[in-house]
């Protein structure tokens, strides 16, 4: 079973979100990089810009595929973990930690109340992997 930790929201495009106050620290889940297998590059956006929920900020690429990764929250990239350039394999070490992608200054912080809880994501991928 994934790691999914319970003070995470979850989109079901498998990102996550940690809120910290006005922020949203966002990155992949655990079931998606695991599902990808070896990440060996990340693709993310430059500070400033702005993305709308669901709208694809950059993407993933794999030794199986490239994925999109989608932004759960509107607003602006405050920052971008630079660590990824150099080593995209963090997002299969510690996809919650040190495997971050972005930081977004939320313009709407209730949209994170749409995402899902991690008991709602834990029941969303058992019903994909049945």
């Amino acid at each position: 079973m994934a790691n999914v930790p319970e003070d995470l929201h979850y989109s079901k495009d498998h990102e996550w979100v940690r809120v910290e106050g006005n922020t949203a620290v966002v990155g992949i889940t655990d079931y998606a990089q695991n599902s990808l297998g070896d990440v060996v590059y990340v693709e993310v956006p430059k500070a400033g810009d702005v993305f709308a929920a669901n709208e694809s900020f950059g993407s993933v690429e794999s030794v199986k595929a490239v994925s999109e990764v989608f932004s759960p929250v509107s607003g602006e990239v405050s920052g971008i973990n630079e660590a990824l350039n150099d080593e995209p394999e963090k997002v299969n070490q510690d996809p919650y930690g040190q495997g971050w992608m972005i930081r977004v200054e939320m313009s709407n912080p209730g949209e994170v109340d749409s995402l899902l809880t991690a008991a709602e994501y834990e029941d969303f991928t058992k019903a994909e992997t049945e």
